[in-house]
């Protein structure tokens, strides 16, 4: 999957993304999106979801969780950067980190499938300078992390890198 690039939502899909920015439906689309996602991904083949439409890019991310040990597959907003992927774990703003966030922390390696094809890949968190770059690059893509951000203020949004297990 090397050389992917992040393609920048259209004006139409900037519109809808002022829309799902607002606290109602972005606090519906934290419950819901992701199970909506998953059930789009599986029926075309992990090829399509609702949030490619609006303009940002997806990949399943499946890892190991951690208190459970399970596997545990999420549709997840993807910023593409060579080999490497960022993986912003804003939980729409909600008060914690998303729970793959905590699985990647406890178990980098994962499996990622992009358009269908599944590749190994470690994650780990950016931090100084590569965190503020990727963060950047997500708020170019997606105005509504600077929102979470202030919605989050109480943490910092982890940013996780994901590159291909060698």
């Amino acid at each position: 999957m090397a050389g992917k690039m992040t393609i920048k939502p259209n004006a139409f899909q900037k519109t809808l993304h002022r829309f799902a920015m607002l606290r109602p439906v972005s606090s519906f689309l934290a419950r819901s999106l992701h199970h909506i996602d998953a059930l789009i991904l599986k029926l075309s083949k992990g090829k399509y979801t609702i949030t490619q439409l609006i303009g940002l890019p997806i990949i399943q991310v499946t890892t190991i969780g951690a208190k459970t040990g399970e596997p545990r597959a999420m549709p997840l907003v993807s910023l593409f950067d060579g080999e490497k992927i960022a993986l912003i774990a804003s939980n729409f703003g909600q008060k914690h980190n998303p729970g793959w966030y905590y699985n990647l922390k406890a178990h980098p390696q994962c499996t990622v499938q992009i358009e269908g094809l599944p590749s190994i890949y470690i994650a780990r968190q950016a931090e100084g300078d590569e965190r503020e770059k990727y963060w950047d690059m997500a708020v170019s893509y997606y105005k509504g992390y600077e929102l979470y951000k202030v919605r989050a203020s109480h943490r910092q949004i982890p940013v996780m890198i994901l590159e291909p297990a060698k």
